[in-house]
């Protein structure tokens, strides 16, 4: 069994090591084959929010036909956005590329208030699939800026979720704050006004240094009721840490613009990996990553699909001899509905 040090851990192997056909990754080894234990951490991929936002594409489309036009990715990974695509969706990065005529949908991490009152000024048929969790924070925001307070938000500049979250608000009742250096060289003149809320996706490690920085300098500070990073980053940084311990070599699978995925391979190289790297898929793998690896950790980002780790799998399978050790850190059974304009569709 793979424990870590602080966290209980079930390990299984849930994958055969015989039969099936395997795809051509090229040029394997010839045998015998080295061998190569992969740790696979779980939790791992889609979360209930990028289970929620891509249904709701795909039943708008079942709904009412292609095209569809989603306001920008619907989640922050390329085969899914093709696979879309190819179903009949059209992304966009701004309202104005939308047709009147056709249905749109905003992405799961969120849009400022102008961008739905726009499309209900221009009478469209439109979707929201922001995140749950992340529409908690923009309440939380929304219910700050109600009562006199000055939101400090911790997130990383131009990220979607951010440039919807500040988008909550009127202009100047809320200020950036991405780094410890941000925090303590941020100024007021009433710390009895200051409230903090942050984005859903960071790293738990780091947004704990600035939330402990700003405690120390302004006490009185307002804190979110429930921690706003959402339950599937905090998972999912705690199962890396778990293997990244015992792993040679930690890959991530996730798209470069993922900031839960860009996270993890961080997370990944402060826990104990010689190596960690972000990929998109198993094309992405530079096997001279492997020389001298006898253990691998293995996981995807919240908005990665489980057949691109299998993908990674078979594809070491074509290369070494390979065992599969999945080790869970958290069990995870979140559900959040779809709008009401689309149940039973």
């Amino acid at each position: 069994m793979i424990a870590s040090k602080d966290r209980p851990t079930q390990l299984r192997t849930p994958y055969p090591q015989q039969g099936g056909i395997l795809p051509d990754f090229s040029h394997p080894s010839e045998s015998p084959r080295p061998p190569l234990k992969v740790l696979l951490a779980a939790p791992r991929g889609f979360c209930a929010g990028v289970d929620r936002a891509i249904q709701i594409v795909e039943q708008a489309l079942a709904k009412w036909g292609a095209p569809v036009f989603v306001r920008h990715e619907i989640v922050h990974n390329a085969h899914v956005v093709k696979r879309l695509e190819a179903m009949g969706a059209i992304f966009v990065e701004e309202l104005t590329e939308c047709p009147d005529d056709r249905p749109v949908v905003f992405s799961a991490h969120g849009v400022p208030k102008v961008v739905p009152a726009e499309a209900a000024r221009r009478d469209m048929t439109f979707v929201d699939a922001t995140c749950p969790l992340v529409s908690k924070v923009h309440a939380e925001a929304q219910r700050h800026e109600r009562n006199g307070m000055h939101i400090l938000l911790i997130g990383h500049e131009g990220h979607p979720e951010v440039v919807g979250t500040m988008g909550q608000i009127g202009a100047g009742a809320m200020t950036l704050i991405e780094t410890v250096a941000d925090a303590e060289a941020f100024v007021t003149n009433d710390p009895s006004t200051l409230a903090y809320v942050t984005q859903t996706t960071l790293s738990v490690d780091d947004t704990k240094d600035i939330v402990a920085t700003l405690r120390r300098r302004f006490p009185q500070m307002a804190e979110p009721r429930k921690d706003d990073i959402c339950y599937a980053t905090t998972n999912r940084q705690e199962a890396v840490k778990a293997i990244a311990e015992h792993a040679e070599l930690v890959l991530v699978i996730g798209a470069a613009n993922s900031s839960n995925s860009v996270r993890l391979k961080e997370v990944a190289e402060r826990s104990g990996a010689n190596a960690a790297y972000l990929i998109a898929s198993a094309d992405n793998i530079d096997w001279k990553w492997f020389d001298g690896v006898k253990t691998l950790g293995l996981t995807a980002g919240a908005s990665a699909p489980e057949t691109l780790v299998q993908g990674v799998i078979a594809a070491c399978r074509a290369r070494f001899t390979v065992s599969v050790d999945e080790v869970v850190t958290a069990q995870e059974d979140v559900v959040f509905r779809i709008p009401r304009v689309l149940e039973g569709v």
